[in-house]
């Protein structure tokens, strides 16, 4: 197989999917907005409530939404008081963003690119990075956090999520979650690329769908701790309509709130 531009193909698949009106490119709205600006808002790392205390005011911060276009998060920490930066790979997540800022005048600065690229940014540009569930279509996610931390104020936090790597573990094939079985077929980490058997990847690629990465604990927490963050909340949440089988038995999402001394 040819060599494939990772950031390039996700990059287009996720233009497609908030083409297709998915469950992430659906933008808040005015109603939400409106309450926003009164006081009454929240936002989402993985599908329940943010624990206590994890981000409780957030006026006049300066706030990077990593990742995390599609018209849902940024705005709604706009109208609560922030400023905030929308950074992500897709044009059309993107545009998710504009079109909630036009229809109800927020101010929201979007900005396309990789993840694990901010050198856009100054160091220390941000009180706050808010990186809910995306760091899955990258091969290394320790690139993420060394630029985190870089343009992070001494201080600031990052709330991040990502999947428990026990997602990636089972052979997805219908017969086997049918009979309730969870057969483990693949190691961690996981990486579509390699893991993939060549006829299923090739058709993966065929049909535009974004490839895929498990990291591992070592690299998502232990990953963190390496850049130099101090963890100071861990959260695990279930998945409210289970994909796999698994995601009925544990909770499968994972969240962090990690503080740059």
């Amino acid at each position: 197989m040819p060599a494939l531009d990772i950031y390039q193909h996700n990059r287009q698949a996720w233009d497609r999917l908030a083409a297709q009106d998915c469950q992430w490119s659906q933008p808040v709205s005015a109603e939400v907005i409106a309450a926003a600006r009164e006081g009454d808002w929240s936002v989402h790392l993985t599908p329940g409530s943010l624990p206590p205390g994890w981000l409780a005011d957030v006026q006049g911060l300066r706030v990077l939404c990593l990742a995390a276009a599609g018209g849902q998060q940024a705005p709604v920490l706009a109208a609560a008081g922030a400023q905030v930066t929308v950074f992500d790979a897709s044009a059309a997540q993107l545009e998710q963003d504009r079109r909630v800022a036009a229809r109800d005048g927020l101010q929201l600065d979007l900005v396309q690119g990789d993840m694990r690229d901010l050198s856009l940014f100054a160091d220390q540009s941000f009180d706050l990075i808010f990186h809910p569930i995306s760091n899955l279509y990258v091969p290394d996610v320790r690139p993420v956090w060394r630029e985190c931390f870089r343009v992070l104020v001494g201080g600031g936090r990052l709330l991040s999520s990502f999947y428990n790597p026990v997602v990636f573990v089972a052979d997805r094939d219908p017969q086997y979650a049918e009979q309730g079985l969870i057969k483990p077929r693949f190691t961690q980490p996981y990486a579509d690329i390699s893991d993939l058997p060549s006829e299923a990847l090739a058709a993966k690629l065929e049909r535009g769908e974004a490839l895929v990465f498990g990291h591992s604990l070592a690299d998502q927490i232990g990953g963190q701790l390496v850049a130099g963050f101090v963890l100071e909340g861990f959260h695990e949440d279930a998945q409210p309509v289970p994909r796999f089988l698994i995601d009925r038995y544990l909770p499968t999402f994972i969240a962090t709130c990690a503080r740059k001394p």
